[in-house]
């Protein structure tokens, strides 16, 4: 069924029509880090019901060259589905670090039942659950039209900059609380409940804004200058958010936008002289020094300031870090299950490491992803990287991401 609604001559389909939806309520409630948090509920139930949306009223998709993408996350469920499969006591206890816990069970005169393979089967739920979201934003990706992909940069881009305008209203000392997502009163965290997570998501911007302004057309026009303002304006907002994650991150997207951009700037620029375009990048390079050097003077770049401090947040993932490791050699090579490393941490917790709050995840996704699912998980990992390099290696050398999004690289802007 070809939906669509056309407005003064522009149409556009009911998939790109869901993705926008989608996106807007990611941005409103989709940045929680909790499973209890009310944004987790909203987002998930919209999710579903977009993704049914589009089933029965959406264009057909187009897998294509999106199929890898499809794979490694129907893999990735089907993970999360198996973990929570009912393992005889037999079996069960010959899993890797299950043996101490059936023995404390038993002592207890507990009836020995069938378990899943997850250790906490409720947050490997909530984990294979929360697949939802982007496996909906995958099937609306691959059910765009081709002359919708163009306008995914700028619609990526729209939310960034909305985002990016409540870290600056946080920043300028407004209390702005969101009540869907586990926020932190005081902390330039944009719509997200962490920091880092946010310093991502805006040098994402960084990257997207040249690839928006000569996305579809020959030259960029009125684009340059909105363009060129954004991505000074998302490096300062990183800067402010103190995420030193960010930092670093913001500035490769940078050079990467760049880089993405280099042949259509060339091409616009080949009737000048062939200094211009190396000036115009001094230029650039010098004009964003200037900003993060007058940010430095007037006390605003929390990013860099943090660089020189130790928190304790940093010193207890270094101290940790054993903690996990040994945890790694008790569950590998099958794992304790996605998504359950706060309760299987607090297991084995030294005394040393006691304190008021918690430590929530391991601060290392490799390593929390060979401690939760074990060397699948690993594999599954191993295999999406080698994947997604080669898939951008293609591109890159064949240089179709210059003119248009294929529907690998659409499959991918969400995953």
């Amino acid at each position: 069924m070809q939906t669509h609604r056309s407005i003064r001559g522009f149409s556009i389909s009911l998939s790109f029509g869901l993705l926008l939806a989608l996106l807007g309520i990611l941005w409103l409630a989709g940045g929680a880090s909790r499973a209890d948090v009310l944004g987790q509920v909203i987002v998930r139930s919209v999710a579903w019901g977009l993704l049914v949306a589009a089933i029965l009223f959406g264009e057909r998709p187009s897998f294509g060259q999106a199929r890898p993408v499809w794979i490694i996350a129907l893999a990735a469920l089907a993970l999360a589905l198996i973990q929570l499969l009912p393992l005889p006591p037999e079996i069960w206890t010959a899993l890797p670090g299950r043996g101490p816990l059936f023995e404390a069970s038993a002592a207890s005169g507990q009836m020995q039942t069938w378990r899943p393979w997850s250790i906490v089967p409720s947050a490997t739920v909530n984990s294979a659950s929360s697949l939802v979201v982007p496996l909906t934003a995958l099937m609306l990706m691959a059910s765009l039209r081709e002359t919708e992909g163009p306008m995914v940069p700028g619609a990526l881009l729209t939310v960034v900059a909305a985002s990016a305008m409540v870290g600056l209203v946080q920043f300028s000392g407004s209390t702005l609380n969101n009540p869907f997502i586990n926020d932190t009163t005081g902390q330039v965290s944009g719509s997200f409940a962490n920091r880092n997570h946010f310093a991502l998501f805006i040098a994402l911007g960084c990257l997207l804004a040249p690839v928006w302004v000569f996305t579809g057309a020959r030259r960029p026009g009125w684009r340059g200058p909105i363009g060129l303002g954004l991505t000074i304006l998302f490096f300062l907002t990183i800067l402010a958010s103190g995420s030193r994650a960010g930092l670093g991150l913001g500035v490769l997207a940078l050079l990467l936008g760049l880089l993405l951009v280099r042949q259509p700037i060339s091409r616009i620029l080949s009737r000048y002289p062939r200094w211009v375009f190396p000036a115009l990048v001094a230029g650039l390079v010098a004009g964003v020094v200037l900003f993060v050097l007058l940010s430095v003077a007037a006390d605003r770049a929390v990013s860099i300031n943090r660089l020189f401090e130790l928190e304790q947040g940093q010193d207890m993932r270094s101290r940790g870090l054993p903690t996990v490791l040994e945890m790694i050699q008790v569950y590998f090579p099958m794992g304790s299950g996605i998504g359950g490393f706060d309760p299987i941490f607090r297991m084995h917790e030294p005394y040393g490491l006691l304190k008021p709050t918690y430590f929530n995840h391991a601060h290392n996704d490799i390593l929390e992803v060979v401690l939760d699912a074990g060397l699948p998980g690993l594999v599954l990992l191993a295999a999406a990287i080698g994947w997604w390099g080669w898939a951008s290696i293609t591109a890159w050398r064949t240089g179709e991401t210059e003119t248009r999004f294929p529907s690998s690289v659409r499959g991918c802007c969400f995953w």
